[in-house]
């Protein structure tokens, strides 16, 4: 966050995120959802998506993002297994 730059419409960019030490049992006929956001208010300041300050703007416009899933840009979830559980 020292030089914050916008992201380009229409461009594909690749994102790690660390969830940290997290556990949650999956049994048989469990399912995910990941779930897209542009921010995590009240966690972090509000985005609204102008490119400018944060938490020093009065308004907003609508993020709209895309998780590709193709063969050309296969998304994935990595999810651990432990074993013993």
């Amino acid at each position: 966050m020292s030089q914050p730059t916008l992201l380009e419409p229409n461009e594909v960019y690749q994102f790690q995120v660390n969830l940290w030490s997290t556990a949650q049992v999956f049994k048989a006929g469990h399912r995910l959802r990941v779930h897209v956001t542009s921010s995590d208010f009240p966690r972090y300041d509000r985005n609204l998506n102008t490119g400018g300050p944060f938490a020093a703007e009065s308004h907003s416009v609508v993020a709209v993002n895309t998780v590709f899933h193709d063969a050309a840009r296969p998304s994935h979830l990595l999810l651990p297994i432990l074993s013993g559980a």
